[in-house]
């Protein structure tokens, strides 16, 4: 049996697994993975390489992402089980692949965006209310 070696998360290229990684099992999820196919159309390379630039600049300080991360989410048909599936694959992901202060820091900032992605959509939703963007 091979033992699965954990990596520190410091380098694109380990965000590049991160992301591929996690995105392999959003693609398989029941819950979760219709919706994401549903608003990509196919177009996953297109969605990888932005979520690759996103984690880059808020991990690495490498500032190579340019956008706004909430309004493509805001008006998806999501709510808390989701938001709560998205993190649990994200740090199953997190934990059976990376290790050190990176991946801790990414664990938290995931956690952070799945609460504020969620207040805001309940937000909007309870004020019937269309989001900026």
């Amino acid at each position: 049996m091979v033992k699965n070696e954990k990596e520190d998360l410091d380098s694109l290229d380990q965000i590049i697994k991160l992301v591929d990684l996690f995105y392999g099992k959003v693609k398989e999820d029941n819950l979760i993975g219709p919706i994401f196919e549903d608003r990509i159309k196919g177009h996953w390379d297109k969605h990888l390489q932005k979520m690759y630039t996103f984690w880059q600049t808020v991990l690495l300080a490498e500032h190579t992402y340019y956008g706004s991360p909430f309004p493509p989410h805001a008006k998806l048909p999501i709510d808390k089980k989701h938001f709560e599936r998205w993190l649990l694959l994200f740090q199953e992901t997190l934990r059976e692949n990376f290790f050190g202060e990176k991946a801790t820091e990414a664990l938290w900032r995931a956690a952070k965006m799945a609460e504020m992605f969620q207040i805001k959509i309940d937000y909007y939703r309870d004020n019937n209310i269309s989001p900026l963007g």
